[in-house]
C-alpha cells in the first residue's frame, strides 16, 4: 500500500495479503420468522364507509326491524369531512378516532329509552383508515384495503402487482404519519417482512446501487450492480468483460471514495482509494471473485497503449471528488 499525490488517493494492490478488508460478505441465513402479529385496532377517519344494523326486540310499534328479520340496515354510511355520521333517531355524531365497537356503544346509548333491547352492529366496508397506499416502482400502484386483515409489506406490494426492478435494486420507504423508515426489498424477502400500520404509505424507489465502467471494457457507462453482494468478476461480466483488442489485463482499477474524519475539526472529507488488480497473474481470477464492488465505485481498465498508467489516476480521482462535492449540496 502506498500513498501518492500528496495524500489525494491511496493505491492498494489487490493481493492475497491485502484483500481481507475488501472481500465479499458471506450470504446471510434466511430467517425462519413470519410476520403474523396481533391485529391492530383500526380507528375511523373521514372518508370511511360503515354498514350499520340496528334491531328492536319489541313485537309491536318497533322503530327498527327485529333481529330475526335481519334488523334495519343502513348501507354506505360515510364519515363526512368532519368525521361525523347521521342516523335516524341518533342524529349527527362525530365518530372519527373511534373503533367500530365504540361506535356501536355510542348508538346504543343514543337509542336507550327509544327502543327495547336494541342490538347494534357496525362494520367497516370502506376502509380509508385501514387501507395502505403503494406507489413507485410497482406494476399497479394504488390504495389497497386491509378489511380482510392487516397487510404486511409483502402483502401490499404483491397486491400492487409486485416490483418492476430486481429485488436488490429496490428501496422500500414506509411512511406512517408519525415516522418513516426504509428497507431493501431483498431483505424483506429474506425474512424482515412486517405488518404495515393502518393508513401507511409504501413507496418503492430505485436504490442507488450503480457503478461506472470506463476504459477498455465491452460495455462502458453507468450500470446497475448485478447483485446485492457483487464481486469484481461479476461486475466485469456485466460490462461484457475486457476488450480483447484494446485492454491491458494488468491494469484493472477500482476507484472508491470513502469519508475520512479530520481528527481536529471532526468534519468528514472524501478520500480516494484506488485498487489495482493484475489479471495476468494466475491467482487474480480468484481475487476478482472475492473482491466486493460497492455502490458508486468506478471500474477502469487501461488501454494496451497506456504505459504510464499512473497519469490516469489523478484526473479520475479529481472527477469523483468533484461529483461527490456537487451531490452534497
Amino acid at each position: 500500500m502506498t500513498s501518492e499525490d500528496s495524500q489525494a488517493y491511496t493505491l492498494i494492490d489487490i493481493t492475497a495479503q491485502t484483500i481481507a478488508p475488501y472481500m465479499r460478505l458471506p450470504e446471510p441465513d434466511i430467517e425462519a420468522a413470519v410476520a403474523l402479529p396481533a391485529v391492530p385496532d383500526v380507528r375511523l377517519v373521514a372518508g370511511d364507509v360503515l354498514r350499520v344494523m340496528i334491531s328492536d326486540s319489541a313485537s309491536e310499534g318497533a322503530i327498527f326491524a327485529p333481529l330475526a328479520t335481519g334488523g334495519t340496515v343502513f348501507e354506505n354510511v360515510r364519515l363526512d369531512s368532519k368525521g361525523t355520521i347521521s342516523l335516524p333517531y341518533v342524529g349527527q355524531e362525530r365518530v372519527a378516532g373511534k373503533s367500530t365497537a365504540e361506535v356501536e356503544g355510542l348508538i346504543r346509548r343514543k337509542l336507550k329509552g327509544i327502543t327495547s333491547d336494541v342490538q347494534v352492529q357496525v362494520a367497516l366496508t370502506g376502509d380509508l383508515s385501514g387501507s395502505v397506499l403503494v406507489a413507485g416502482a410497482v406494476k399497479t400502484p394504488g390504495r389497497f384495503s386491509a378489511l380482510q386483515g392487516p397487510l404486511t409489506l409483502l402483502d401490499a406490494i404483491n397486491q400492487a402487482g409486485g416490483p418492476v426492478l430486481e429485488p436488490h435494486l429496490i428501496r422500500v420507504v414506509v411512511r406512517t404519519g408519525k415516522k418513516s423508515y426504509q428497507f431493501n426489498y431483498q431483505d424483506l424477502l429474506a425474512g424482515k417482512n412486517q405488518v404495515v400500520p393502518p393508513g401507511a404509505e409504501i413507496v418503492l424507489e430505485r436504490a442507488r446501487k450503480r457503478f461506472v465502467a470506463m476504459g477498455a471494457v465491452g460495455d462502458p457507462g453507468l450500470h446497475d450492480l448485478p447483485s446485492n453482494n457483487p464481486s469484481l468478476l461479476e461486475v466485469l461480466g456485466t460490462v461484457k468483460g475486457l476488450s480483447e483488442a484494446k485492454a491491458d489485463a494488468a491494469g484493472v482499477f477500482v476507484f472508491r471514495l470513502v469519508d475520512e474524519k479530520d481528527t481536529v475539526t471532526g468534519q468528514a472529507t472524501p478520500k480516494a482509494q484506488v485498487f489495482r488488480l493484475n489479471l495476468k497473474e494466475p491467482a487474480a481470477m480468484f481475487l476478482a471473485r472475492q473482491f466486493l464492488v460497492q455502490p458508486e465505485d468506478a471500474i477502469y481498465v487501461t488501454n494496451a497503449a497506456v504505459y504510464e498508467w499512473q497519469k490516469i489516476i489523478s484526473p479520475i480521482v479529481q472527477v469523483l471528488v468533484l461529483g461527490r462535492t456537487i451531490n452534497g449540496f
